[in-house]
């Protein structure tokens, strides 16, 4: 029993010393399989992270390209499409319905890229950001600001043409006019200004409510309703007034005062805001017929410019409506 026991202590000890005398070969076994492939798996080349990026750009995933644009911009500095990245980096805000952080984007590009061409679209850009937040006052600025840094005739034609549609938007038609004239005589067949011309000369032939005339029909409880092509509110302002006026005429008529005062004083508030109302719907009717105005003449002059980052220059995409 004795030697059974001790040789079997034996054993152990020496399947103990082997098992410790593996572990570190083990270890250094398996580090020298693995950490190649490790370090294989995080190299990028700057090919595939922009591609990347463009992948979800692509996919109109545009917070998601923003942050790959913006690693490849961190892992590759001086890389020459780092220019196209941050463009990209504006057209996926802007997309994405982010304008404000659009319009910071291409302000980065645009100090650091002064003369190029993609600083140039980012100027174009801008002023679209501005637009469609409906601060026209900053994107005429930005627009005016390219026209006096750039000695391109193209460049500042383009920034005209784009002021001119500002000022379309806001009804603004004699600046309108006035930036248009300044397109360069070889462009205006390229922007048909003849045509565009000859449409923006109908807004004076816009069907307009005076505003003044709708207050002084009002008199008449519904008249000015009326005037404005509002038929159903001028039908419940002459009843609804009428009848307080009558109600209140009665109350008089049979010595009761007291709710004659009342009646008449509740009448007066309704009086005035049948007069007052009358005024804000031809300022609406007015408002409406000149959206419409517009929304035509975009639709059968307006050229559609596109800030195309593949291309150099500025492209032009032409929608005609015959």
């Amino acid at each position: 029993m004795h030697i059974r026991t001790n040789g079997f202590v034996y054993l152990f000890f020496i399947f103990f010393i082997i098992f410790f005398l593996l572990i570190p070969f083990s270890q250094c076994v398996a580090g020298s399989m693995t950490e190649p492939d490790i370090k294989s798996s995080i190299i990028i080349s700057p090919d595939k992270q922009f591609n990347f990026a463009e992948h979800y750009f692509s996919k109109k995933d545009y917070l998601t390209a923003v942050a790959e644009y913006n690693r490849f911009i961190y892992f590759f500095p001086k890389d020459q499409k780092v220019e196209t990245a941050m463009y990209r980096i504006g057209m996926s805000y802007y997309l994405g319905g982010h304008f404000k952080e659009a319009v910071t984007s291409f302000n980065a590009l645009i100090d650091r890229y002064v003369d190029t061409d993609l600083s140039v679209k980012s100027y174009f850009m801008i002023s679209e950001a501005h637009v469609k937040q409906y601060a026209f006052g900053p994107a005429l600025i930005n627009l005016n600001n390219l026209i006096m840094i750039t000695h391109d005739e193209e460049v500042r034609d383009e920034a005209y043409y784009r002021i001119g549609w500002i000022y379309i938007e806001t009804a603004s038609w004699e600046e309108a006019r006035r930036y248009f004239s300044k397109i360069s005589a070889k462009n205006k067949n390229k922007y048909r200004l003849e045509r565009l011309t000859h449409e923006l000369n109908k807004e004076r032939s816009i069907h307009r409510k005076d505003p003044h005339l709708a207050g002084f029909l009002s008199i008449i409880p519904g008249a000015g309703y009326l005037y404005c092509e509002r038929y159903q509110d001028a039908l419940i302002a002459f009843l609804l007034n009428g009848g307080l006026m009558y109600a209140a005429y009665e109350s008089f008529d049979d010595d009761n005062n007291a709710l004659g005062g009342v009646i008449a004083f509740v009448e007066f508030g309704f009086y005035a805001g049948n007069i007052y109302g009358a005024v804000t719907s031809a300022h609406k009717y007015n408002r409406k017929q000149t959206g419409r105005f517009i929304e035509t003449l975009k639709n059968n002059t307006k050229i559609n410019l596109s800030a195309d980052v593949k291309n150099k220059g500025i492209c032009l995409a032409f929608e005609f409506v015959f």
